[in-house]
């Protein structure tokens, strides 16, 4: 197996953390996926966010949380998952403001009736502070989320793949619903000039759900 993670260059604490999260993904995907797959898509996010990683004690939580993403993917599209649910993935290019706040209104009004993603061409460091400050106005928390890339595996199975301004480099795949919003970037602006781009996503993705998931039984 080939990574560019060099586990001498680790601190003891990333080390016992990385382990963890091996052990974790093992357990989710017991009779799905063997070791050797965890821990290579385990070690290939670990990779991704270490060169851009803000703060480095993060990095093994980070590479869990996309490691896992990109395998629930994976089972999807190799038939090894009997999850039916929706699956929209939104991009934008720094997957920093349009697509996690796309995100995080799609999470806030579908619950787990659907399965929602969100991806970058070139991931940024850090969520916009405005996007963040903004949909916490409305009551949404999306400080938890990282900007990352996305990958063939989670476009390919994705139901919908709506793309925000990230032009030529945005994927595109055979069988793939996809649309294009024309969203202004929010990249630098403040609070007052994001709310109204805050605004019209939420319609967007609203129209989005609507459409797409199925309403909760009465």
């Amino acid at each position: 197996m080939t990574s560019t993670w060099h586990r001498d260059t680790l601190s003891i604490d990333q080390h016992l953390a990385l382990t963890t999260a091996a052990n974790n993904l093992a357990r989710e995907f017991d009779g799905t996926f063997g070791a050797e797959t965890i821990e290579r898509f385990l070690h290939a996010s670990y990779d991704e966010f270490a060169g851009r990683a803000v703060v480095l004690n993060y990095l093994p939580l980070l590479a869990e949380r996309f490691a896992r993403q990109r395998l629930r993917a994976l089972a999807k599209v190799e038939g090894r998952s009997s999850d039916s649910r929706p699956v929209v993935l939104f991009l934008c290019t720094h997957n920093a403001g349009r697509s996690q706040m796309a995100l995080g209104f799609f999470t806030a009004l579908t619950g787990d009736r659907a399965i929602g993603w969100s991806g970058g061409s070139t991931p940024g460091s850090a969520v916009n502070p405005a996007a963040i400050a903004a949909m916490a106005e409305v009551g949404i928390d999306i400080s938890g989320e990282f900007p990352k890339p996305w990958t063939d595996e989670v476009v390919q199975a994705a139901d919908a793949v709506i793309t925000m301004g990230c032009g030529d480099a945005c994927p595109v795949f055979p069988g793939r619903r996809y649309e294009e919003w024309a969203i202004a970037d929010p990249d630098a602006l403040t609070v007052d000039d994001v709310r109204p781009i805050r605004d019209e996503i939420e319609r967007r993705v609203r129209a989005l759900v609507a459409e797409l998931v199925p309403a909760t039984p009465a």
